[in-house]
């Protein structure tokens, strides 16, 4: 990988030194083009390895772009191990409520609500956790340290570098600090203050039940069309999501249900679950939804959502600290692009940083720190819209695949169609340049 052995550059100046909260995808990714740009970055991440759920995500073919822009080995990776939509193929959207037969359920005259083609978006789907450990695999040696959970940090004006303070007593130094450390951000807490609204997410009151089963299997119990694209279940307080993935051997699914208790530790993102939780959720619904319990293990977790729509962050920057991907901008997972926007975040903090390092030669201590302050200012400018433009039109869509404020498939083809529309004409870099 070019620039990854963070030598010294521009004659003999040092690489920047960043650190980075968070060895989740939006982390390693953000590492991975830092380094191509020579900039030296080193992960603390609080697990003990690389850990993600063994679930579906995809990227959109603007993500794409934008990945490839970031580090071209990130789409090299992500073009081998996923399940790639083109532009003859579609989303499909069913009643998934009120046909009471397999036959009628399958009937597109009686559940199909509408079709969105896939000729926009063009979603390539894969594992997470796969795509995680193939990217982990890329970063030089000694780059990601593990077992370090961020307490607090010191961004003092009259030191040259922000300081790291872990839980377990050990500490860090570097030029920029930047939080990736997801929905329940350590680093967002720290930047706003603890009781500022911002630091804590809310609960968006939607639990999420993940398996993936072989594709044969799924077929079996959600028929054909489950193997031919991405397929939505619609009705009343919940939805089933389901998509091949890996080559199109497994089929992801993905049950979003409304719950109106709060979960069950706020600070949590899982809790324990049962799979008769989800037999009662479809208990009167079509036969597909009513059985896909039957696909799911006995004991299982599920997923508490929560995202930043009610109090966003009023900036994603402090000082030489700022905040990418989840931790500043949580969504639902409706529009199907919170990992899409992740990238996003990761190119613009990139080119930011680099502009920044292009300059290093130039640059005394003092001068160095107003430039990395400024540089990330920049960054959340550019974010700040569109941070809060995805998580707030998620959860309207969400709304209205669960039948919240009534079925509407009229509405809900239109709300999708502008959504749509929104996604592929964004230009990432464009507010860079203004």
């Amino acid at each position: 990988m070019s620039n990854s052995n963070n030598n010294h550059i521009n004659g003999g100046i040092p690489p920047l030194e960043v650190a980075i909260v968070g060895g989740g995808i939006v982390g390693v990714m953000t590492a991975l083009g830092l380094h191509r740009r020579g900039i030296k970055a080193t992960i603390y991440e609080r697990a003990s390895t690389y850990t993600e759920v063994s679930a579906g995500f995809a990227f959109t073919e603007a993500a794409r772009r934008w990945m490839e822009q970031l580090n071209p080995d990130l789409l090299e990776i992500l073009g081998r191990i996923s399940q790639k939509t083109d532009a003859n193929s579609s989303n499909s959207y069913w009643d998934g409520y009120n046909p009471r037969t397999r036959e009628d359920a399958e009937d597109e005259s009686k559940a199909l609500l509408f079709r969105t083609p896939n000729n926009k978006l063009l979603f390539w789907g894969c594992v997470r956790s796969q795509f995680l450990k193939e990217m982990g695999a890329l970063l030089p040696e000694g780059a990601a340290v593990f077992g370090k959970q961020l307490l607090s940090y010191e961004d003092d004006e009259k030191n040259n570098k922000v300081v790291l303070h872990f839980e377990d007593g050990t500490t860090a130094k570097a030029d920029v600090l930047l939080g990736c450390d997801g929905v329940h951000s350590s680093t967002r807490k720290n930047m706003l203050g603890p009781d500022h609204p911002a630091s804590r997410p809310g609960y968006t009151h939607n639990v999420t039940y993940r398996t993936m089963v072989p594709i044969d299997v799924g077929v079996s119990a959600m028929g054909e069309k489950t193997a031919q694209g991405g397929c939505m279940h619609c009705g009343p307080n919940a939805c089933l999501l389901t998509y091949p993935v890996q080559s199109g051997t497994l089929l992801n699914i993905a049950i979003f249900a409304y719950d109106a208790e709060e979960f069950p530790d706020p600070k949590r993102m899982t809790a324990p679950a049962n799979r008769s939780e989800i037999e009662k959720i479809f208990k009167d619904w079509c036969p597909h939804a009513a059985n896909v319990w039957k696909l799911y293990p006995e004991k299982m977790i599920k997923w508490g959502i929560y995202d930043m729509t009610q109090n966003p962050p009023p900036t994603y920057a402090s000082g030489r600290v700022c905040i990418v991907g989840d931790a500043a901008h949580a969504s639902t997972p409706f529009l199907g692009i919170g990992a899409c926007t992740g990238v996003e975040d990761a190119l613009v903090v990139c080119k930011v940083l680099e502009s920044v390092q292009a300059r290093r030669e130039t640059l005394n201590g003092e001068t160095a720190a107003d430039a990395l302050r400024e540089a990330l200012q920049t960054y959340s400018r550019a974010r700040l819209e569109r941070g809060q433009w995805v998580p707030r039109n998620s959860g309207q869509i969400g709304r209205m695949y669960q039948w919240r404020d009534g079925r509407d498939p009229e509405g809900l083809q239109q709300k999708l169609a502008k959504a749509a529309q929104a996604i592929v004409s964004y230009d990432v870099l464009a507010p860079l340049a203004a």
